[in-house]
Parts: C-alpha cells; structure tokens; sequence
C-alpha cells in the first residue's frame, strides 16, 4: 500500500493547506470591513475640500498655482499605489499592467520616467523595469496614515513645483465593491478644470484672506493632492483585502475538491489492492 500511503500524505497536506486558507479568508473579512469604513469615511473630506479648492481657485483668478500650470518639462511622475503583501489575486498585476501602459508612452515619446512607490509589489515592479524610483513608503499596516504618505509624495510635488517633471500620475485600484476592483491609472498635476469643478448649484463666494491669497491656496493645494494621495491609498487597502478575502475563498474551495478527488483515487486504490489479495487467495486455494 505504498501508493495509499502516498496519497494519504497529500491529503493530510491538502487539509493543512485548506485551513490555512480558510483563516486567512476569515481574517480578510474581518479586516475588510474596517477598511471599507476608513475608505468611507475619508470620501466626504476628499468631496468637501475639493469644493472649496475650486470656490478658491475661482475667486482669485490673478494667481495661479504652480499645480494648475503646465510646463515643458521632458520627464513625468508617477506615484504608484501598491499592497506590501500578495495572496490577493490579480490585484496588483492588473495596476501594474495599466501603469506600464502610461509608463511606455512615456518612454515612446523620448521623456523619462520619476516615480514613488507606496507599497512593496509596487517597489519590487519599478526596480525590475529600471524606472528611476526617487522615494518610497512600504510597511504601511493595515491603516494608512497621512505623515507616512506626505514625505515620499512631497519630494515629487517638489520636483513638479520646480519645474523638473511635466506630469504627475496616481495608479492605484478603486473599490467598487467585494467582488469588483478597478485599476486607475489618473493625472494629478496639472490639476484639470475638470477636477477642480465646482457644483453649479453653489453660489460663488467672496472670501477674505488672511495672511494673504497665495499662502491660502498654495497651503490649501498642498492638502488637496496629499487628501487626493490619502483617498487613493485607502481605496487600495480595501480593494486588498476584498480581493484577498474572495482569492482566499476559491483557494479554499479548490482544496475541497481536490480532497475529494484524492480520497476517490485512493479508495479506488485500496480496493483495486483488496481485490488483487483475494484473487490470489483463490488462485492458491485453488492450485492447492
């Protein structure tokens, strides 16, 4: 029974690699849940600060924000949004895909590449590719928080601010919901007329400044694109954890059916073996 004893083997492994699954599939869920609410609970900030942005931006048209000019810059920006871990399916292959995508017009048209990763699959990508990776933020936990993000984001807006890149990109997945995750791969600098659209049903106001309106607005810009960055990184530690939650689950039951399959083999072993025995009981019975 070497050959039983052999597949008795792989389904004890099977098993131990069923409820390995199976907790990280609970544990998924668990912390899926608390990161859609954090990721709910920063869109209302995100929507309101993007209203006064534009009410600003509208109200003093004389200055300009150095984020809302274009310049002749022969490189571009990229800030891609990535999970430190794997085990979550297609997630960080279908972002990746998409960004390297933008990443090769880029390249076609003769402009190189700066970019900053947040995440370590976004870090390992860029390395592989040889893209110039000027910062990075991995190790984030399971809850983003906004002074890990500022630093290695900052030294790219600076870098816009001084003229050095043309463009600035933000990749990360938005969450749909559990079962839909969808790769983004959108323009931060410039800021577009269209992102800075106020509601047509607002009244225009007429703010007063203090100290001045170029502190106000340079201030209030730089906090938009970092809420913009928080947004976008919240938005992907809960598409994580859908996408790791739903990965877990069909590895789960995959291991369940080839239990099943291996468990038919090896009855069908151990009978084929028993039958085998008593044939040749009676085929010696029978010489006898």
């Amino acid at each position: 029974m070497a050959a039983g004893k052999e597949i008795r083997g792989k389904i004890k492994s099977v098993e131990n690699t069923r409820k390995i699954t199976k907790a990280m599939e609970m544990v998924a869920a668990s912390k899926m849940r608390k990161a859609q609410e954090r990721m709910r609970a920063a869109r209302p900030y995100s929507d309101k600060i993007r209203n006064i942005t534009a009410n600003l931006a509208q109200a003093n048209p004389e200055y300009t924000h150095a984020f809302m000019q274009t310049n002749d810059a022969t490189a571009g920006g990229f800030i891609v949004v990535t999970t430190d871990k794997g085990l979550c399916g297609g997630l960080n292959t279908n972002l990746l895909r998409a960004a390297m995508v933008k990443l090769k017009e880029f390249q076609t048209a003769g402009q190189g590449v700066q970019a900053v990763a947040i995440g370590n699959k976004g870090l390992g990508f860029l390395n592989r590719i040889g893209a110039k990776v000027i910062s990075h933020a991995t190790h984030l936990g399971d809850k983003p928080h906004l002074d890990k993000l500022i630093g290695p984001v900052k030294v790219l807006l600076d870098a816009y601010s001084e003229g050095k890149i043309n463009a600035v990109y933000l990749c990360y997945t938005k969450f749909i919901n559990t079962m839909r995750q969808e790769p983004v791969v959108e323009q931060l600098l410039p800021l577009t007329a269209d992102r800075l659209q106020a509601d047509k049903d607002q009244h225009g106001w007429d703010y007063i400044y203090e100290p001045d309106a170029q502190t106000v607005i340079d201030d209030l810009l730089v906090r938009y694109v970092e809420a913009l960055v928080y947004q976008a990184v919240a938005e992907n530690m809960a598409s994580e954890q859908s996408a790791r939650m739903v990965a877990m689950k069909a590895a789960t039951d995959n291991a369940g059916s080839v239990i099943g399959e291996l468990k038919l083999v090896y009855n069908k072993t151990r009978q084929a073996a028993i039958t085998k025995e008593l044939s040749e009981i009676v085929a010696g019975a029978a010489a006898v």
